[in-house]
């Protein structure tokens, strides 16, 4: 008997901890409302062209970067010039950066 209370508290604790990691890897899709544009041509942080949209909050500004296949679409709109705007999509940060999984971009009307 006491070898079961053993084995069944083992697991209790392995299926805790691979629930915890599991909550962390968790990734949030939210829409982040700001300027878009060029992280190289606009903002000097990027050696190539890539797009980025730049949020406030307050007095705090943060720099999300596009990841997946929407990193150029639309950069030629945007690339010499920032435009107002929305993202829909996956946020998730790495070593201190922000980035955006884009599922849906959406310019603001002039």
């Amino acid at each position: 008997m006491k070898a079961a209370w053993s084995l069944l508290l083992g697991l209790a604790v392995v299926l805790a901890f691979v629930v915890s990691t599991r909550a962390e890897d968790k990734k949030e899709e939210k829409t982040l409302k700001g300027t878009i544009t060029c992280g190289k041509c606009d903002l000097k942080e990027s050696e190539k062209c890539h797009t980025v949209i730049k949020v406030k909050d307050g007095d705090k500004e943060t720099v999300y970067w596009f990841t997946g296949k929407n990193i150029k679409k639309n950069h030629a709109d945007i690339c010499q010039g920032a435009k107002q705007g929305s993202v829909t999509g996956t946020v998730s940060e790495k070593d201190g950066k922000h980035y955006v999984d884009v599922k849906k971009i959406e310019f603001d009307k002039d």
